[in-house]
């Protein structure tokens, strides 16, 4: 069950961060390194979507600091979610999963960073301040690759196959790598089985793969990939 609570060192001269991740070492983490700072303050924390969006609601933070995978929900959908409810609260992806697959459309979701876990004890301050102060931060690689996909025109550079890939299709995709059945992905989803499926054929028709060994086989490659990155 997520968890929320307040932290005692919250107060009117503090910026407030929520935490969404399923981690609690993490969660942990990230509350030790921003109670650290004299102008910074977590004041929630939760470990799902549903729980999230109620303790954001209560306690209306000044950043919400979330992870792509979450449990029983999505990171980019969550983020989606956020700005519909509270459209001037800004958000800050922070995930393990490759920024060239996932930092582009975090931004499109309505978020004002994205930052890989593996940098974090260096700059998540640093972007906690940067998004506060109204900018977007990603890392300078990724900043070079929506620059080029800019200058060749909006839509023309595509990277990688999964890149042509809905937010959804990539959910179902990443799922389908990890091991989890179709019945596992409707329930995680809160979508049909009969949906799930339409998307695994879509998925299989955009990435030109001939049936759903070929499918599993390239996701798990995918998930792997993603894991040594």
């Amino acid at each position: 069950m997520a968890q929320k609570k307040r932290h005692p060192k919250t107060c009117d001269n503090k910026k407030s961060i929520f935490i969404v991740d399923d981690h609690p070492i993490v969660r942990s983490g990230l509350i030790t390194l921003i109670d650290h700072e004299k102008d910074l303050a977590v004041c929630g924390e939760a470990e799902d979507a549903p729980e999230a969006l109620k303790a954001i609601s209560e306690l209306d933070p000044d950043v919400v600091i979330l992870d792509i995978v979450l449990k029983s929900s999505d990171g980019i959908e969550l983020t989606k979610d956020i700005k519909a409810r509270h459209p001037g609260l800004p958000v800050i992806v922070l995930s393990m999963q490759d920024e060239s697959v996932y930092a582009e459309r975090a931004l499109r979701a309505g978020a004002r960073g994205y930052l890989m876990k593996e940098v974090l004890s260096e700059k998540i301050i640093h972007v906690i301040r940067m998004v506060l102060a109204g900018k977007v931060y990603v890392s300078s690689a990724m900043t070079q690759r929506l620059l080029c996909k800019m200058a060749n025109g909006k839509g023309v550079t595509i990277i990688s196959p999964t890149d042509s890939l809905s937010d959804r299709e990539l959910e179902v995709f990443r799922m389908i790598g990890h091991g989890f059945r179709v019945s596992k992905i409707a329930e995680r989803m809160h979508i049909s089985v009969k949906t799930v499926e339409t998307y695994r054929a879509r998925i299989k028709e955009k990435l030109k793969l001939v049936n759903g060994d070929n499918l599993l086989e390239y996701a798990i490659k995918s998930a792997d990939a993603t894991s040594d990155a």
